[in-house]
């Protein structure tokens, strides 16, 4: 179906014009209609996207997609929430500048924000693992590798 937008010559700007809703964004304007399909949404949506923000922030440390979960979890929200629209605006504005900044320097400064990166991985990774289950990679990776 052909939508005529604000700029077509041929159509009176006073005349109705037929809406496409049969895409997701019709769906869920179709479901904000109501007062209880948009709290249900808003119940829904704030769920699922904050548990995917809890535990993407929980997975950071930890090799794997943490950051993207929780850029996933935030973009989820600001669909239905203005201020995690603006904490995702800010994310990215940071990100983009602190990744631009770091492509500017030198091979030097970049291993040594590499090494850092890692190494506060590293001990967030073992403080979680020493605090929850008492255990110590550093003794027991030197028991590795001095056996007794």
């Amino acid at each position: 179906m052909a939508m005529a937008g604000p700029t077509d010559p041929d159509v009176d700007p006073k005349t109705p014009v037929a809406v496409d809703n049969s895409g997701i964004r019709g769906r869920l304007d179709r479901f904000r209609a109501t007062r209880t399909g948009a709290l249900t949404l808003k119940i829904v949506v704030g769920t699922i996207g904050g548990a995917m923000v809890i535990g993407g922030l929980i997975m950071v440390p930890f090799p794997g997609p943490g950051w993207l979960v929780v850029f996933a979890g935030l973009a989820l929200l600001a669909t239905e929430f203005s201020w995690a629209h603006r904490v995702l605006e800010f994310a990215k504005r940071y990100v983009t500048i602190a990744t631009d900044w770091l492509k500017r320097q030198n091979w030097a400064v970049r291993i040594i924000a590499g090494v850092l990166t890692f190494a506060v991985a590293f001990a967030i990774v073992w403080g979680c693992l020493k605090l929850t289950l008492g255990f110590d990679m550093v003794e027991y990776g030197l028991n590795f590798l001095n056996p007794k």
